[in-house]
Order: structure tokens, then sequence, then C-alpha cells
């Protein structure tokens, strides 16, 4: 549980930015396309370390590795504490994205050897919470300390250091579960992956990721925005309650990938997404607080349900001595869904508007969910024969 623990703070750190990107645009004057492009560096920190260096805590060691990415996150949060301009936004989004890089894979890891006997139903189950809870706390805890302190630019990254030493301190204090380390030189880039067996299960896996990491992205870049500018919705707590929404309905609908069945969840989760865009679209169109809310609650669940089946699913098609490089594989796929249709609307905001630009993401992600699940609903079908 305190290795959960220490993910969760981490994980936090990389979205508490979200409700006070409004903030930084008053101040320093940029567009809605930085606001995306700054957003998006974090995911491009993360498909580096994944790429460069995601086994090094098979060879170092997980603790050092964690060590190393509480580091990082508490300089992105002093890159964010001295903020004097936009070099400062993206360094600091840059290090979170290194930072999560780093706790992706060894935490996972971590958290899973350091279940007792039996445990490892539940310590997938504190991964799950960490990862997806953490990202929901973060926006959660900035957006209500912007909202109802004082220095809403400053206590929500004062706060998230001293949460991050202690972090330093709890994992100092559990033990290394990597028995025989190597030296650092022995850690070296990964490629991707993707055997013939795999890609058959791989290319909609892959496809429902992509998609679902897409509709977050733009959740966590733009909605604040679109709350503030076509709501009038100004609470900052409310708008980082809204962000929040959708990773903590994600934890649900990964939860109920025990009981819905691996195979089943796939399919269901890309309904779920389809269902949470086609919400999307309507907020936007109609202008409607009722239907963001129902977006992230419907379209969270879809890719909760749809990433743990991919996951699922590409885990138990890739051979054994390759499962590691064809899952690094699906994350590289599922962090680009978070950068570049993100990047897409932030370019289309200026000639079309953000309600224009947002339908126009909505439409592509709708025929990519289509298309995915229109095959899994086949082979589903065909299975069943």
């Amino acid at each position: 549980m305190l290795g959960g623990a220490v993910f969760a703070v981490c994980m936090a750190g990389t979205t508490l930015p979200t409700p006070l990107y409004p903030l930084y645009q008053d101040k320093f004057g940029f567009s809605e396309l930085t606001v995306t492009v700054v957003y998006a560096l974090y995911a491009f920190g993360v498909i580096g370390v994944l790429l460069l260096v995601g086994n090094a805590s098979d060879a170092v060691g997980r603790r050092p590795v964690l060590l190393c990415g509480l580091g990082l996150a508490a300089a992105s949060a002093v890159c964010f504490l001295c903020a004097t301009g936009l070099g400062w936004l993206y360094a600091g989004r840059l290090l979170s994205g290194l930072s999560a890089g780093l706790f992706t894979g060894a935490a996972t890891a971590y958290v899973m050897e350091l279940a007792p006997g039996g445990g490892a139903s539940r310590a997938t189950f504190v991964a799950t919470a960490a990862t997806m809870g953490g990202l929901g706390c973060g926006p959660l805890l900035s957006g209500l300390l912007a909202q109802y302190a004082d220095w809403p630019l400053y206590l929500p990254f004062v706060t998230h250091l001293v949460l991050v030493a202690g972090s330093a301190a709890v994992l100092l204090r559990l033990a290394e579960t990597v028995r025989e380390r190597k030296p650092p030189r022995t850690v070296r880039p990964q490629s991707p992956a993707l055997p013939p067996q795999v890609r058959a299960v791989f290319t909609p896996a892959a496809i429902a990721s992509f998609a679902g990491f897409a509709l977050f992205g733009v959740f966590t870049s733009v909605s604040p925005e679109f709350l503030a500018e076509s709501l009038h919705v100004d609470n900052h707590a409310v708008s980082g309650l809204v962000v929040a929404l959708a990773f903590f309905a994600s934890t649900a609908g990964q939860l109920a990938v025990g009981p819905v069945g691996v195979r089943r969840s796939l399919p269901l989760g890309c309904a779920g997404l389809l269902a949470g865009l086609a919400l999307l679209a309507g907020a936007l169109r109609w202008e409607l607080m009722s239907l963001v809310i129902l977006s992230a609650l419907v379209g969270g669940v879809g890719q909760g349900l749809a990433f743990r089946g991919a996951l699922s699913e590409v885990a138990g098609a890739s051979p054994e001595h390759q499962r590691a490089a064809v899952i690094s594989t699906l994350f590289v796929v599922a962090y680009a869904g978070i950068s570049v249709p993100v990047i897409g609307v932030g370019l289309l905001t200026g000639p079309i508007g953000l309600e224009g630009a947002g339908l126009v993401f909505i439409a592509c992600m709708a025929v990519l969910v289509s298309t995915a699940g229109a095959y899994l609903v086949r082979r589903l079908a065909a299975a069943r024969v």
C-alpha cells in the first residue's frame, strides 16, 4: 500500500497544472495552441523514457529509479514555482513526463513485487488505483487550492513538493525487490516490438488505447478553457473536479474488467468511448455542463474498460521473452494519443474556434473507435461459433 501511495503522489503531479492553465494564459498571454503544446510535452517525455530507459529498474533496482523519478517530479514543481515565462512551463511539463515515464513501469512492478504471497489481484488493483486515482487527485487538489486558498499558482506546487519529500522518506524505508542489480551502463534503449502473432490483437487494442488517451488529453488540456469561455464557469475547483471525474471513472472501468471478462471489456470499452465522444459533442454544441460531466463519466469508464482489456489481450498474446517490449509499444501508442490529437485541436482552435476544433477531433476519434469496435465484435462473434 505504501508503494501505491508513492506512485499516486508522482502521478498527481503530472495533472496538477490542469485547472491552472487559464491563469497562466492570463499571466503570460499565450494562445490555446500553446496550452496544448505545453500539455503535450509531458507525453513526449513519457514516450522518450519508455523507449530509452524503460527497463532501467530491472537492472539497477526499483528504488534508485523511483527516487530519480521523485527528483524529477520535484524539479518539475520548482519550474512551475519559478515560472516567469513560457519556457519554465515547457521545462516543468517535460520534467513531469520524464518522471511519469520512470514510474510507469518501475512502480507498477514494485507494487506487484511488494505484495504478500497470494496478493497479486490486490496489487493489480492498487497499481490501477494509484495510477488513475493519482491522475484524478492532481487537478482536484490544485483546483481546490487555487479557488479557496491564497497564491493559486504557487501553493499547489509547494504542497506537491511536501508530498514528494514525504514519498521519498517512505521509499527509503521500503525493501528493494531486485536481487541481482547491475551497473547503470548495462541499461540499453528498448526497441518497440510487435511479433507477427500479436498483430491481429494489437491493432484494435492500440486504436482503442490511442482514442481513449486522446479523449483524456483533450479533457485535461482544453476543458478548463471551454468551461470558462463557453459555460462561464470560472471556479477552478469545479474545473479540476470535472477532469478528476474522468480519471476516477476510468479506475471504475478498469475494476469492472474482472466481472465483465477480458474479451468483452475491449468492445464494451469502445462502446463507452463512442458514447463519451457523442456526449462531448453535445456538450460543445449546446454548451451544457450536464453533458460535460456525463461525457467525463461515460468516456472515463469506457477508457478504463478498453485500456485494461487492451493491456490484458496484448500481454496474453505476446511471447514471454518479448512481453515487456510489446507492452511498452502499446504504452507508446497510448501516450501518442495524449499528444498528437491534442496539438491538432490547438492548431484548429485559431481558424475554426474551440467548438469546431473539438467537433473535428470527436469525428476523427469516433471513426477510429467505431472501426476497432466493429472488428472486435466480429471477432467475438466468430469465437462463439
